[in-house]
């Protein structure tokens, strides 16, 4: 598979979003307060090597298969699916800002992700891409769930 011009800055623009995803996830788990919370950073940043290791594959003209992987967050095996409130703390101020500020990054990646699903021809390339869009979106779900248990999301 050969990437057209558009294509291959599209796949740029993705992978540049996926490193920034990565240095944030990896940065904020060091500095998260509570350990579930780190540990939520930490899953996610591997998954987001995956999705940056997918773009190079593709950039490369190979297509990874997304077929037969059940739950698309079933490749990382280690995200936490629930949480409990976290203990209270001084640290509850900066997790609410490292929080709100990857589910903020994360509905941007979504958001680019959508919008470059459209532009590329082949279909495998936007089934894949489809497929990290859909790991995006848990990823905000899972920010989500926590700042809800931990009071930091209020919705209106």
């Amino acid at each position: 598979m050969t990437l057209n011009a558009k294509e291959c800055q599209l796949v740029k623009e993705l992978k540049g979003q996926e490193e920034l995803c990565i240095e944030k996830y990896s940065k904020y788990a060091s500095e998260a307060g509570d350990g579930q919370l780190k540990e939520l950073f930490t899953g996610i940043a591997s998954m987001e090597k995956t999705h940056l290791s997918t773009l190079n594959s593709i950039e490369g003209g190979v297509v990874p298969s997304t077929s037969g992987s059940g739950s698309s967050s079933s490749g990382s095996g280690s995200l936490p699916t629930s949480f409990s409130k976290a203990p209270a703390t001084a640290d509850c101020e900066n997790d609410r800002f490292l929080c709100t500020d990857l589910l903020t990054t994360e509905k941007g990646a979504s958001h680019l992700y959508d919008t470059c699903i459209f532009e590329f021809r082949d279909e495998n390339v936007r089934q894949a891409l489809n497929h990290i869009q859909k790991e995006e979106q848990e990823h905000g779900k899972l920010l989500y769930d926590y700042m809800k248990v931990n009071g930091m999301y209020e919705a209106n």
